[in-house]
């Protein structure tokens, strides 16, 4: 292959992966709310050390869990989150996120919340298996957020 024609892959993909205005909104409203919680600490973008790396939207911790050592960075997260949070963006496929959801679930974490906003869906994805609520307060873990407020067009 051409390094012109891998160029254009590359350029297509990072197209395709963009996150989308719904998907930035969503997030900083789902923040909004878990930062009312002081027992908590939702970190965004974290990349997990599972397989090659897996970065969820938002991924949630015991405070105490949390201590930077800004002397030395970590590329890839070890311990696993309570929580993980992915809001699908136009240009990505609920089947990929639900299965995104089981492998986080598989390597440990609690829940996986996953939310499509074309219709307010929340699925949350435990070792039990999925469940699918609209438009609802949703709680995991005992870590809450109510996506009526973030739905609302008000």
């Amino acid at each position: 292959m051409l390094v012109e024609e891998t160029l254009e892959l590359e350029e297509e993909k990072v197209e395709e992966e963009m996150p989308s205005f719904n998907h930035s909104y969503i997030c900083t409203e789902i923040l909004r709310q878990l930062l009312q919680d002081r027992e908590i600490n939702p970190l965004v973008e974290l990349t997990l050390d599972i397989d090659k790396g897996i970065t969820p939207d938002i991924s949630i911790y015991p405070k105490s869990k949390v201590q930077p050592n800004f002397l030395r960075d970590v590329p890839k997260y070890k311990e696993m989150p309570l929580l993980a949070v992915e809001v699908i963006s136009a240009s990505q496929n609920i089947q990929d996120l639900l299965e995104k959801a089981q492998v986080l679930v598989q390597n440990g974490v609690k829940a996986v919340w996953t939310i499509e906003p074309f219709g307010n869906t929340i699925f949350v994805t435990t070792k039990d298996g999925e469940q699918r609520f609209h438009n609802q307060e949703i709680e995991s873990e005992g870590i809450k957020v109510d996506f009526r407020k973030i739905f609302s067009t008000n």
